[in-house]
């Protein structure tokens, strides 16, 4: 088993950048960021840095420990854009950056920032053509793609990534989420206690069958949240959280 620490993006740049090199020296397996550029909160003031500005800045002060994002909305990014940036924080880390993607949820930041949020059956159906454009890019060497949201014309992803570039794609979604994943993932990440990811992880192995792959080529890990507190207060107040 390996454990990995999820460092929060609304903290200063000293603060992360101290965390994730503590985080390294502890023995810690990974270091993941959320994607997100606001709160989910009526009081959106405060600092939300950027992920892959984050990870490509721990991937210079770090040599060992594997570094993503937990997970990139697809609605934010043209996916051979990300793609890009991935890549290019894996030659900054030497190989070690994990692209975490999913269909994108956070409504108030669409809002703000002029995305398109589209409803959700849409936002899947771009994740699905995102997933094809990323799997290609990272495996030939020009992509022609001709979809309903995303076109590419002889693209090139040069330089190629340095490690794997493992695809992970974050959600519990049993009939659409689980199903991409068989599919187009290396990597599958739900949040949810152990009897909810042995039961998800049963339908994914059902969905790997139903398209042809093994099981066992999908990695799988679950995120569980951890507050050190020692105000009375402030528990309470994460326990309704």
């Amino acid at each position: 088993m390996r454990f990995g620490f999820w460092i929060g993006a609304g903290h200063g740049w000293p603060e992360i950048a101290q965390s994730g090199q503590k985080v390294e020296e502890l023995g810690y397996d990974g270091i993941w960021v959320a994607d997100h550029f606001m709160p989910n909160a009526e009081d959106v003031s405060g600092p939300t840095h950027e992920v892959w500005a984050i990870l490509s800045g721990l991937a210079a002060i770090t040599s060992r420990v594997r570094l993503g994002s937990l997970v990139c909305g697809n609605t934010y990014r043209n996916p051979a854009v990300l793609a890009k940036q991935a890549t290019t924080a894996d030659h900054v880390s030497g190989g070690r950056v994990v692209l975490g993607i999913g269909a994108g949820w956070q409504e108030n930041e669409h809002l703000a920032y002029g995305l398109e949020f589209g409803t959700f059956t849409d936002r899947f159906q771009r994740l699905e053509e995102a997933l094809q454009v990323i799997r290609s890019l990272r495996s030939e060497a020009r992509t022609t793609f001709d979809g309903q949201r995303y076109q590419l014309a002889e693209a090139p992803l040069e330089p190629e990534p340095i490690g794997r570039l493992p695809i992970m794609i974050g959600g519990g979604g049993e009939r659409k989420t689980l199903r991409m994943v068989a599919q187009y993932a290396d990597e599958w990440n739900v949040w949810a206690t152990p009897d909810i990811i042995a039961a998800k992880s049963k339908i994914l192995d059902d969905h790997c069958t139903t398209v042809g792959r093994d099981p066992g080529e999908v990695e799988r890990s679950a995120v569980a949240m951890l507050f050190l507190c020692d105000d009375e207060a402030d528990v309470t107040k994460l326990r309704r959280r």
